[in-house]
């Protein structure tokens, strides 16, 4: 930024920048009128044009894909209708208590799909509600704000209102709201009284599923049962860690709270971890004491952990302020150990006996 300089015969003045006589243009030819100060936006020389952000926006067009299956949902659901219609009738036809009874159990069926929308529903916005508190949470620990800190703790001391073991430390994070406290400071008592127990359980649940996946890659003959394994085991352990921290979707929920865990594996470089992982496992020289299955199922162990990890910062309703988080090397090490067999070299025929006599000849040895 830069002012323009006054024009021959002007004296030279000074002025504020809220000064109502100060004003901005990006023409750098304009001359100043008498008591005005023009500031003029100069540009770098080195600075390359850029276009405007339209021409990488995509243009909005009418969604055919979604009028597609709008119109087969409810042609299907007409059809279902009019097949339950038929028969009923037909079922009034043969004698009226099949009729009543079929009309019964329409009606049954009818509550019990209301009874799914509602939990889909609920599902739904409940994992809005834990995704808005965490960056409430977020954003109150950045500015220290205490306010905002206390009702947003509020909201979490009545989302883990139903849960009896988190009763103790419900009870120690609303004795330390009535005190004095800066925000930050709140927020990271409500992580090590509240969701501490919370996290040491996620940890467990994600270190378990990595050895099943771990063990199974191992011994199993087929890639197809790898894999099936892989997905089964990952997938519960996403529904596991949402019902640990209050999510508890349904189909709808489920799916979408996968999206956002392979979303946040996506941002945080997740997708390419499996060369990061590789040389990290060959960095610590498995590749020389483990054969190629036991290799293969302790990447596939971290890889599961991996997506753990995603998972507890996607359903956890709070940030991580006073720790970091579960990492990566944590389950490391504990695989390895898990994995890796001391093996004792095999002795030869013979070779016990002549220790054994050898040990009777010398005592101290």
């Amino acid at each position: 930024m830069t002012g323009t300089p006054p024009s021959s015969g002007r004296k030279p003045a000074a002025f504020r920048l809220d000064d109502t006589k100060v004003r901005m243009t990006d023409d750098d030819t304009r001359t100043p009128s008498a008591g005005e100060a023009l500031i003029t936006q100069m540009s770098g020389e080195d600075e390359e044009p850029r276009l405007p952000r339209a021409a990488s926006t995509p243009k909005t067009r009418f969604r055919f894909g979604k009028w597609l299956l709008v119109g087969l949902s409810g042609l299907v659901s007409l059809a279902i209708g009019l097949a339950v219609d038929s028969l009923i009738r037909d079922l009034f036809t043969r004698t009226d208590w099949l009729g009543w009874l079929g009309l019964a159990l329409a009606g049954l069926a009818a509550l019990g799909v209301l009874g799914l929308a509602a939990r889909e529903i609920a599902g739904l916005m409940r994992l809005t509600r834990i995704d808005h508190l965490r960056d409430r949470l977020q954003l109150a620990a950045d500015t220290d704000d205490s306010k905002a800190a206390s009702s947003g703790l509020r909201d979490l001391l009545a989302l883990y209102l139903d849960r009896p073991e988190t009763a103790h430390g419900r009870k120690q994070l609303a004795g330390h709201m009535r005190e004095v406290i800066d925000g930050t400071d709140l927020v990271k008592l409500a992580e090590r009284d509240l969701l501490a127990p919370l996290d040491l359980e996620a940890r467990r649940i994600v270190m378990n599923s990595a050895k099943r996946v771990s063990l199974v890659t191992a011994v199993s003959p087929r890639a197809l049962i790898d894999l099936l394994a892989v997905l089964f085991e990952n997938l519960r352990t996403i529904r596991r860690l949402s019902t640990l921290y209050g999510a508890r979707p349904g189909m709808l929920g489920f799916l979408r709270l996968a999206r956002h865990v392979v979303g946040h594996l996506a941002v945080t470089g997740g997708m390419a971890a499996g060369d990061s992982l590789a040389s990290q496992v060959l960095g610590h020289g498995l590749a020389a004491r483990l054969s190629t299955r036991l290799g293969e199922g302790v990447i596939n162990g971290l890889l599961t952990a991996r997506i753990g990890i995603a998972a507890i910062a996607v359903c956890r309703p709070a940030p991580f302020v006073a720790t970091r988080g579960p990492t990566i090397s944590e389950f490391m090490g504990e695989l390895i150990s898990s994995t890796e067999k001391p093996e004792k070299p095999a002795s030869r025929p013979g070779e016990s006996d002549q220790a054994a006599g050898k040990q009777r000849r010398d005592p101290e040895a």
